[in-house]
C-alpha cells in the first residue's frame, strides 16, 4: 500500500502550469513544511520539505486558494522517478501525488488573526464541570438529537 498524510505549511504559492494539447489539465507544483519533533539536548523542532503535486481540478483548487504560508492537509501517494539534466547528471525524484486536499485552520487562523473556528451559541471549552463533561445551557434540549 503506498498512502501518505501529511500537514504542514506550504513555503511558497503553488506553481501552475497547464499541459498542452486539447484537453489541458492543470498541474500545480508545492512545497510543504511538515514539522519534525526529535530530542536531543532538550525537545528541538525542524521541519521536511516535501514536495507535492496536484493533477486536473485539485491543481486548480491549489492555483486558486493556496498561498504562502497556509496550513494544509494532503492524502496522496509517493512517487519517485528520475532525469538526466542539462550537465548529464541524473537526478532522482520524490513527490507526493496528490488525491485530496483541503485546509488544516480556519481563514482568520491562516492570515495570522488567531484563533480557530468556534461555532456560534456553543460554549467554550473551557466551560467544562469538574467531572469532565460540558454543562449544557438550559433551553436546548430540542437541538440536541439524543433526547
Amino acid at each position: 500500500m503506498n498512502k501518505v498524510i501529511l500537514m504542514g505549511r506550504l513555503t511558497r504559492d503553488p506553481e501552475v502550469r497547464y499541459s498542452q494539447g486539447e484537453q489541458a489539465m492543470a498541474i500545480a507544483r508545492y512545497t510543504l513544511a511538515v514539522d519534525r519533533r526529535f530530542r536531543r539536548d532538550g525537545d528541538q523542532q525542524t521541519a521536511d520539505f516535501i514536495n507535492c503535486v496536484a493533477f486536473g481540478r485539485s491543481g486548480e483548487f491549489a492555483e486558486k486558494y493556496f498561498h504562502k504560508g497556509m496550513k494544509v492537509v494532503v492524502t496522496g501517494r509517493i512517487q519517485t522517478g528520475s532525469y538526466t539534466n542539462q550537465e548529464g547528471q541524473k537526478v532522482y525524484t520524490t513527490d507526493v501525488v496528490v488525491e485530496d486536499q483541503e485546509f488544516a485552520e480556519s481563514k482568520a487562523a491562516s492570515e495570522g488573526q488567531g484563533g480557530g473556528f468556534q461555532p456560534a451559541g456553543r460554549p467554550e471549552p473551557s466551560a467544562a464541570a469538574g467531572d469532565g463533561f460540558m454543562n449544557i445551557p438550559d433551553g436546548i434540549d430540542e437541538e440536541l438529537p439524543f433526547n
